[in-house]
C-alpha cells in the first residue's frame, strides 16, 4: 500500500490502496489510539461507501464501536471529535483530489491531527506486519446525528449579509451539504449538488482553470465577492469584485479586521513558511504577533495550540481557529470573510481595495518543478544566494526560506506530490524576474 503520507492516507483507490487496506487501518486504529469508539464521516466520492463499509468492519472486528455521522465535511468531523470527546475519528475523503482518489484523515482526542510522525507510520507498520484476529465481542455501528448542532455552532459567525452580492461555488463537494442551511438562497450558487464524479471541475480551487466559472459569474452578476470551496470543505478561496483570484495567504491578513479590529483580540497569529511578508507586516499593525511554521494541518493545528494562537492560515487556503479547537474550517472562514466584506462595503471600501491595502509586493505564486534530486537542488539555490550576500533572516524547518531586505524565497519539497516547490517575492516585478531567472537556472541543472 503506497497511500501513507505525511498528513493522511491517500491515493488512487484500487491502485494505491483498496478495501482490504482500509479494513486493516480500521482494525488497528482502536489499538493505536486506545479508542473503544471511533467517529467516522465520509464525503460523496463514488468509492466512499465501500471504504466506509470496510473501515467499519475493521473497527468493529477489533471490538470498538463506530459512531457514524454519515455524509460530512472534514471540519464537521474535527469539531465533533473534540466537542463530543472522542479519542479517535476518521474522515473518508481525498479532499481536493480528482474523482479516482480517496483517503482517510485520522484525528485523535481534541481533534489533534495524526500525521506520519505521530501515528500513521506506526499504523502502516501494524498493517504490514501484524496478524489480524477478530475479537468475539464485536463492536457496533451507531448512527450519530450532529449536523443540526454543527450548523448552530457555525451560525454564531453569520451576520446579515443582504448588503452584499455573493457568488458561491461548492465544486460539487461537501460544502453543499451545509451552506444553504447558513446562507439560504441569497448567494448565486454554482455546482451546489453533491456529486463525487465532480462533473464541472476538479474540486481544487488552487488550480486556476477550476475558478474560471466563479470568476465569470462574479463579473457577469456584479458580485461583491466570490467564494469557492474544495471537495471536503476544509479549504476556501476567494475572488474579488473584479473577478480576480485572491492569493489565500492574504486572507490571513484580512481576518485581522474580524479578530483583531472588530473583536479587539490581541495575541498570536500563525502563517506558513510560504506566506507573503506583507501579511505579518499587516497583522503587526493591529498589535498582534505573527508566528511562522511548517505547511500542513499535521503541523499547523499543533503549532496554533502550542502558541495559543487566535487564528492562522496557509497559502493552500486552510484557516485555523482557536475557537474551532485549533482546527481548520472552510465554512467558518468564509462566514468571517463575508462579514468583513459586508462591513467594509458599508464604509465604502471594496474587497479588492481591502486586499490592495495588504498586498505590497510582487509575488511569483507557487511554482512546481518535477525533479528527483530535490535536496541537492534546494541546497544549491540556498548556497548560491547566501554565499553571494548574507540574509536578513533564514529558516530551515520546511525546506528553506531565505530573506533579504528587498526580496525573499522559499524552496521546499512537496509532502504529497513529486514536486519541488518554489515561491519568491520582491519589492518590484523587475527584481522578482531577475531572481526567478537565476533560481530556475540553478534548478534546471538538476532536471
Amino acid at each position: 500500500m503506497g497511500a501513507f503520507h505525511a498528513y493522511d492516507i491517500r491515493g488512487v483507490y484500487n491502485k494505491d490502496f483498496n478495501k482490504d487496506d482500509v479494513y486493516k487501518v480500521g482494525f488497528f486504529l482502536p489499538q493505536l489510539l486506545k479508542a473503544d469508539k471511533i467517529l467516522v464521516g465520509r464525503d460523496v466520492r463514488v468509492s466512499s461507501p465501500e471504504a466506509f463499509e470496510y473501515l467499519c468492519k475493521g473497527i468493529t472486528d477489533a471490538g470498538a464501536d463506530v459512531y457514524n455521522i454519515g455524509l460530512a465535511t472534514t471540519p464537521m468531523v474535527y469539531w465533533s471529535t473534540a466537542k463530543y470527546e472522542f479519542n479517535a475519528s476518521v474522515m473518508i475523503t481525498a479532499s481536493h483530489n480528482s474523482k479516482e482518489y480517496n483517503g482517510l484523515k485520522v484525528s485523535r482526542e481534541n481533534a489533534l491531527p495524526v500525521g506520519y510522525d505521530t501515528g500513521l507510520g506506526e499504523l502502516e507498520k501494524l498493517c504490514k506486519t501484524k496478524e489480524i484476529i477478530p475479537v468475539e465481542n464485536k463492536g457496533k455501528v451507531i448512527d450519530y446525528e450532529i449536523k443540526k448542532a454543527y450548523v448552530e455552532f457555525q451560525k454564531q459567525y453569520l451576520t446579515d449579509l443582504k448588503n452584499i452580492k455573493i457568488g458561491l461555488d461548492c465544486s460539487n463537494g461537501m460544502a453543499a451539504l451545509l451552506i444553504k442551511d447558513l446562507l439560504g438562497d441569497d448567494p448565486i450558487y454554482l455546482f451546489d449538488k453533491m456529486d463525487g464524479t465532480f462533473p464541472n471541475h476538479e474540486p481544487n480551487p488552487l488550480v486556476e482553470k477550476n475558478v474560471e466559472d466563479l470568476k465569470n459569474l462574479v463579473k457577469k452578476e456584479k458580485c461583491d465577492v466570490g467564494v469557492i470551496f474544495d471537495g471536503d470543505a476544509d479549504r476556501v478561496m476567494f475572488v474579488d469584485e473584479k473577478g480576480q483570484f485572491i492569493s489565500p495567504d492574504l486572507i490571513i491578513g484580512l481576518m485581522a479586521h474580524y479578530f483583531l479590529e472588530e473583536k479587539g483580540l490581541k495575541g498570536n497569529v500563525l502563517q506558513d513558511i510560504r506566506t507573503s511578508k506583507a501579511v505579518a507586516e499587516y497583522i503587526e499593525t493591529f498589535g498582534s504577533k505573527m508566528h511562522m511554521w511548517r505547511v500542513g494541518r499535521a503541523f499547523a493545528a499543533l503549532k496554533l495550540r502550542e502558541i495559543d494562537g487566535i487564528f492562522g492560515g496557509e497559502l493552500a487556503g486552510h484557516y485555523y481557529f482557536r475557537d474551532f479547537y485549533y482546527s481548520d474550517s472552510g465554512i467558518m472562514a468564509a462566514l468571517i470573510v463575508l462579514d468583513i466584506v459586508n462591513r467594509k462595503k458599508k464604509e465604502g471600501v471594496t474587497f479588492s481595495e481591502l486586499i490592495g491595502n495588504i498586498s505590497k509586493y510582487a509575488n511569483s505564486g507557487e511554482l512546481n518543478f518535477k525533479i528527483e534530486q530535490k535536496q541537492d537542488a534546494m541546497d544549491a539555490v540556498r548556497n548560491y544566494f547566501t554565499n553571494l550576500e548574507k540574509p536578513t533572516a533564514s529558516y530551515d524547518f520546511d525546506g528553506y526560506r531565505v530573506e533579504y531586505a528587498d526580496w525573499w524565497f522559499n524552496i521546499r519539497p512537496s509532502n504529497t506530490e513529486p514536486y519541488l516547490r518554489l515561491l519568491a517575492e520582491a519589492k518590484s516585478e523587475s527584481l522578482l524576474d531577475e531572481k526567478l531567472t537565476k533560481i530556475k537556472e540553478i534548478i534546471n541543472t538538476f532536471e
